[in-house]
């Protein structure tokens, strides 16, 4: 039986030595299991060459035949695994351009065709290697740390850009294809290489966490078997930016991930889901960095809550637990985020957080900075912000009812106090009854503190004559004494 399948085996054609074109529409896919043969003497598999000492150009791969590509693609790879040093422009000048014409050739070679049509098992295994060991590497040791001006200093520009984009774009090619058969790349794109990934978002360099960004998520998209190990490394990520270190520079970029998958999510949400909201999400508003990546969790929050409006009341909770007390950009930037929240709220949970929410608010109606005072009293340009608080105003308007009237009393920004006296206008033509009581309850409030502000200058009056009496009386003995 052996013999006859020998037998068999060699009076059938290879596709390979009749020749073959890499971007015909009619090509059979070769499974992983029967890579595309070459000539004899290795009729079915692809060796890997010998290991090179020096980079040397070699020839183009669309000037060979096909049967001699697979060959030439592994030790262009090869050229491709050299480091330079790229802090001295002048050293090693040729071999640096040799290996980035390279990195283009195959960037180009892999983009003409299905991978799994051009490149055998071997070829993509070490072509897996070959990204790995360029983008793979030890970051600047002041990697993850926060400039003091994102806006205004210069970003870190990696000295390796030119190859690492190339190496790059390679990935890209290799992993965004929808035909690219995932059960052999999930081989060479396993745990490991994904944890990687992950560990260079720390990078600084904003166009190397971009591509990292794209790569991931189409990661993520792909291979479904990687999905739970990504969402675990990112939460682990933020864990360790939240309670320890404070400082990574790519959690703006992961949290745009992470809001492409929150938007994936089915319902009903799964718990995992929910803890993740409760257990990272909402505590990255703790530090002090969030300016940087603000928009971006805001963005994932509200989707938590348009998903599911029941998580309205832990987001609000949420937010008013890591309220900030002295930073008043910061409060700006919650006054938002909680007005994207409240849209997305129902009734039934407004009603469940509306006390201290809107004792929250109530201060900073008057804070003296007067972008936090403007910006929570733009919550009442909402439609379905006034709704809810109509419907329970009774609770809220006795509140936040001093507020108001201080502001229009005393604040010095004239928009905070145009803003205030439309707000109180409001509430008058909502329910003058109700405002009627808040006004009484307010005037005598303050007829009291007034009295009560009396008594006690008049105490400190009468502490103050005493001491003076009693200083008088000591220094009438001390004179009699000297005399």
């Amino acid at each position: 039986m052996f013999k006859k399948m020998m037998k068999s085996g060699s009076r059938k054609p290879s596709r390979n030595d009749a020749g073959f074109d890499p971007n015909s529409t009619n090509m059979v896919v070769n499974h992983a299991s029967r890579p595309s043969p070459l000539p004899p003497p290795s009729p079915t598999t692809t060796k890997q060459p010998p290991p090179m000492n020096s980079i040397e150009p070699l020839p183009l791969l669309r000037d060979l035949p096909p049967p001699e590509r697979q060959p030439l693609f592994l030790r262009k790879l090869q050229i491709c695994s050299f480091h330079f040093d790229f802090t001295d422009s002048s050293k090693n000048a040729r071999e640096k351009e040799i290996k980035r014409q390279t990195l283009l050739e195959l960037v180009d070679y892999i983009q003409s065709g299905t991978t799994a049509k051009i490149i055998s098992e071997l070829c993509q295994e070490e072509m897996v290697k070959m990204i790995s060991s360029n983008i793979f590497r030890s970051l600047p040791a002041s990697a993850g740390c926060w400039p003091a001006d994102a806006e205004e200093d210069e970003p870190y520009l990696d000295p390796n850009w030119p190859h690492l984009q190339l190496v790059y774009e390679l990935l890209i090619r290799y992993v965004v294809p929808s035909d690219t058969d995932t059960k052999i790349a999930k081989r060479f794109i396993d745990h490991s290489f994904v944890s990687n990934l992950l560990e260079l978002f720390e990078t600084e360099d904003p166009r190397e966490r971009d591509y990292l960004k794209t790569i991931l998520h189409r990661i993520y998209g792909k291979f479904m078997v990687h999905r739970p190990f990504i969402r675990k490394g990112i939460n682990n990520i933020f864990y360790r930016f939240v309670y320890e270190t404070e400082r990574h520079s790519g959690i703006g970029e992961l949290l745009e991930i992470m809001g492409s998958i929150i938007n994936g999510f089915a319902l009903p949400m799964k718990e995992e889901h929910k803890l993740f909201l409760i257990r990272a999400l909402i505590p990255l508003h703790k530090p002090k960095p969030i300016g940087v990546y603000h928009q971006q969790l805001a963005y994932c929050v509200v989707q938590f809550v348009e998903k599911d409006y029941r998580l309205a009341d832990t987001v609000i909770r949420g937010l008013l637990k890591f309220w900030p007390v002295t930073n008043c950009t910061k409060e700006v930037l919650f006054l938002g985020e909680l007005e994207e929240v409240l849209e997305a709220t129902q009734p039934v949970e407004f009603q469940r957080c509306m006390v201290p929410l809107f004792q929250r608010v109530a201060r900073c109606l008057n804070s003296s900075h007067f972008q936090v005072a403007e910006r929570s009293l733009f919550l009442w340009n909402s439609e379905h912000i006034v709704v809810l608080i109509a419907q329970n105003r009774s609770v809220i308007l006795p509140i936040i009812f001093a507020s108001l009237e201080k502001n229009t009393e005393s604040h010095w920004n004239l928009a905070v106090h145009g803003l205030s006296e439309n707000i109180k206008r409001m509430f008058m033509e909502m329910d003058p009854e109700l405002f009627e009581e808040c006004q009484q309850e307010y005037e005598e409030k303050q007829s009291k503190s007034k009295e009560v502000e009396e008594q006690r200058q008049s105490r400190w009056r009468r502490l103050d004559e005493a001491v003076e009496e009693r200083e008088r009386v000591v220094g009438e003995e001390d004179h009699m004494i000297i005399s």
